[in-house]
This record gives C-alpha cells, sequence and structure tokens, in this order.
C-alpha cells in the first residue's frame, strides 16, 4: 500500500473511533443519570438502578479508548503547522481527561462493590467524574476550538461552537442537570465533519514512474 493512502486511511479511522466514543461516553452519562437522577453526590442509589451504574462503569474504559483515537484524528486533521502552546494544552487536557475518567470509574466501581457505601467514596467518585473531568473537557473542546480558528481547518460555525460548549462546560460543570451531554455532543459533530471531509477528498492516484527500460 502507498504511503499516501496510509496517511489518508488513517485519520478516517480515528474519526470512526471519535464517534464511538461519542456515543459509548453518551450512553454511561444517560445510564449514570437514570441512577442518580438529580446529579448529586448526597442522593441515595436506588438499588434496582444499580445496575445502570454497573453497565456505565462497563462503557467507561471503551470510552476512555476511542477517545485517544479521537485525540489522534484531530492531530492528523490539523496537520504540523498547529501553534505549541496551544498543543500543549491539548495534548495535555484530553491526557488528563482519560486519567481522571479512569480513576472516577475506579472510585465508582469500589463504592458500587461495598455492602454499605461509604459517602466520603461516593463524594470522591462523583466529584472526580462531574466536576474534574467535565472541566478538562471543556479545557480541551476550547483548545481544539481555538487550534481550529487559528488554522481555518473547521468551519467558523464549528469553531465558535465548541468556544461555546467549552465555556459553558467550564463554568456551569454539572450544575446544570444534563449538561455533561454536551461533551459527547461536540465530539460526535466534529467527527461527522472530519469523516466527511475525509470522503470528499479522495485518495490521489499513485504517481507514474519512468520505464527504466
Amino acid at each position: 500500500m502507498e504511503p499516501t493512502t496510509d496517511r489518508l486511511k488513517t485519520p478516517r479511522a480515528a474519526g470512526l473511533a471519535g464517534v464511538a466514543f461519542a456515543l459509548l461516553l453518551a450512553a454511561a452519562i444517560v445510564l449514570l443519570r437514570i441512577a442518580v437522577p438529580s446529579g448529586s453526590a448526597d442522593e441515595t442509589i436506588d438499588p434496582d438502578r444499580r445496575w445502570a451504574i454497573q453497565v456505565a462503569l462497563e462503557i467507561v474504559p471503551f470510552a476512555g479508548i476511542f477517545f485517544l483515537w479521537f485525540m489522534g484524528a484531530l492531530r492528523a486533521h490539523t496537520g504540523p503547522a498547529e501553534d505549541r502552546f496551544v498543543a500543549t494544552v491539548f495534548l495535555g487536557s484530553g491526557f488528563v481527561f482519560v486519567a481522571t475518567l479512569f480513576a472516577a470509574a475506579a472510585a465508582a466501581g469500589t463504592v458500587l462493590s461495598e455492602a454499605t457505601p461509604s459517602d466520603f467514596g461516593r463524594h470522591y467518585a462523583y466529584t472526580l467524574l462531574a466536576t474534574y473531568a467535565m472541566r478538562v473537557a471543556a479545557v480541551f473542546v476550547l483548545a481544539t476550538s481555538t487550534i481550529a480558528r487559528m488554522l481555518g481547518v473547521f468551519p467558523r460555525s464549528l469553531a465558535l461552537l465548541g468556544t461555546l460548549i467549552g465555556l459553558v462546560l467550564l463554568v456551569i460543570g454539572s450544575g446544570v442537570p444534563w449538561s455533561e451531554l454536551l461533551f459527547p455532543f461536540w465530539a460526535l459533530v466534529i467527527s461527522l465533519h472530519i469523516l466527511r471531509g475525509r470522503r470528499g477528498n479522495p485518495p490521489a492516484a499513485p504517481e507514474a514512474r519512468p520505464d527504466p527500460a
């Protein structure tokens, strides 16, 4: 396979991973909201809805893995001309988001396995997921939108949408129920845009080589 074809197909596969990340994270958030409708760490979990948290915790690791591929799709889409300062914030916030997401899931899983869950454990898991993970996600969205605006790799409307969503997540965090779905919604929109752009640019034909004879 020609190197040019490899470069074009890899971002497409990573873009599909971005769609998978968005759907998995949205499913996990919906399941958590089913189990804890008010989104409060003080709310008692209905024993009949513990299954929703268990399924959500099974989904989270796969969402984190697909998110790393989504980051790769974004970097491949922006190209080598990205600003180093903003790119550092982009990469740092992305890695911290995945680490925080995994830590929150591990903490929640530990609390769920206890016969009598402690208040400290519930508060710890909830704070990691709802406060820190979502605000780091907001920084990631803002950094991505800044790179897209500086390089013009996304339409202006997408860059403005990302800036707005990033600010909303950063300011309100988990204060408004279901606001966490803004992050997977943004990731889904960006991934679909990348996939559509790749579909509209077919791989270039290999260059004709001179006949050695």
